[in-house]
């Protein structure tokens, strides 16, 4: 073999390994990281949607939309972010020492 063709092997076992990794990331992205593995469950929200309705339709004469949703008449879910999956709240934990001895 050449070297032209050794190159263009290399060329390919390499794209096949970006492949590979970018899909083990994405993989990784859309799992959950729960500590039993199961499937994270549907908002309970928007019911797996990502998207609720939006509150211009609340006090709406007729005309839909505004600036929130674009006209739409939908609005990005505000308990999943727009995921339309559960998703972890952040907890800040805060430790104060213990008082000095007297």
């Amino acid at each position: 073999m050449g070297p032209i063709v050794l190159s263009q092997i290399a060329t390919g076992v390499s794209v096949l390994a970006g492949a590979a990794l970018l899909k083990s990331a994405m993989d990784n992205i859309n799992s959950p990281m729960m500590g039993s593995g199961s499937i994270s469950s549907r908002c309970s929200s928007c019911k797996g949607t990502g998207r609720v309705s939006c509150v211009c339709n609340r006090w709406s004469d007729g005309d839909i939309g505004c600036r929130t949703c674009g006209g739409s008449g939908r609005m990005m879910c505000n308990s999943c972010g727009g995921s339309g999956t559960g998703r972890p709240l952040p907890v800040r934990i805060s430790a104060t020492p213990p008082p000095p001895p007297y």
